[in-house]
């Protein structure tokens, strides 16, 4: 009998292993599948930019070449240059554009493991963190390019002639859109922050000196080494920091309201208790004085 037991059980535990292993292998095999698929989305989009690479690239440039000097262009400094910064755009918008469904793969693959209440919160911050993303991208093109490139210009000796390089203003440019689209993004994080009660509304609203500070030194690495590009990006920085901070105490009032209602009921649990400790000393010195009455009645009337 414990021979056949034990038969059992291993064979049991060989079935348990076996399951174990088969999950992970479907799911890495999922994880193929939509690494693939990802894959796939940005290589049809290169190669349907790519036909288009020329036109996208004088989009791009269009508020440097709106601020240049009349007789001026850009210029092409390498060999490869007149075909490389084309190309290196066209793959780094077919990577922006298919960022969202990118992201939807990765939440088609994270999905299945998570709460119901953990998909309500998270299908919106989704939607959000891509849709600010973008804005970040636009508000960089249209407003920032244009004062950018407006002073650069303008402050360039007269015996200095702007022309600038394709290949070095693409890469000028993507580190802005880079820049601008990651910092977009605070709202998203403040939330999330005060949504996982790493940290309150009202302690962050206390530092905000500090987070203004924060911003021009993000701004400082995150931007060309120049005052004007990282101004421009610290104050939206802080800017959005206050929306997500004014959005997190409108639709995380519960969280805070709960923890002030449990330290309203220890600290009146600790006051009740130490309340009846004194209600309990006092009964207990009565009976000590009454003992000590009684006690001394006796003696009293003895010596009567």
């Amino acid at each position: 009998m414990s021979g056949s037991t034990k038969r059992t059980e291993q064979s049991s535990t060989t079935e348990n292993g076996e399951e174990q292993q088969q999950t992970l292998i479907e799911h890495l095999l999922e994880l193929r599948t939509r690494i693939i698929r990802a894959g796939i989305c940005i290589i049809v989009l290169f190669l349907m930019l790519f036909a288009v690479a020329n036109p996208l690239y004088e989009i791009l440039s269009e508020p440097l070449r709106a601020m240049m000097p009349e007789g001026t262009s850009m210029i092409a400094t390498d060999v490869a240059s007149p075909f490389l910064a084309p190309l290196k755009l066209a793959l780094m918008l077919a990577v922006f554009l298919a960022m969202p469904y990118v992201l939807y793969q990765v939440w088609a693959f994270v999905a299945p493991g998570l709460y119901k209440n953990e998909k309500a919160v998270a299908m919106p911050i989704f939607i959000s963190s891509v849709v600010l993303f973008y804005c970040g991208i636009a508000f960089a093109y249209f407003v920032v390019f244009p004062l950018v490139f407006g002073f650069f210009t303008s402050v360039a000796p007269e015996s200095v002639s702007v022309m600038t390089d394709i290949n070095s203003y693409l890469t000028f440019v993507m580190k802005l859109f880079f820049a601008f689209g990651l910092a977009f993004e605070i709202p998203v994080a403040t939330f999330l922050l005060i949504r996982a009660g790493i940290v309150s509304a009202k302690d962050l609203g206390a530092k905000r000196p500090y987070v203004l500070i924060f911003c021009f030194v993000i701004g400082m690495f995150m931007t060309p080494p120049d005052i004007f590009s990282q101004t421009l990006l610290a104050f939206p920085m802080y800017a959005l920091f206050e929306l997500g901070l004014l959005f997190s105490k409108i639709f995380v009032p519960v969280q805070e309201e709960n923890e002030e209602k449990e330290e309203a009921g220890e600290a009146e649990e600790s006051g009740g208790s130490s309340k009846g400790d004194k209600v309990y000393e006092t009964d207990a010195e009565r009976v000590a004085r009454l003992e000590e009455e009684d006690a001394w009645i006796p003696n009293k009337d003895n010596q009567s």
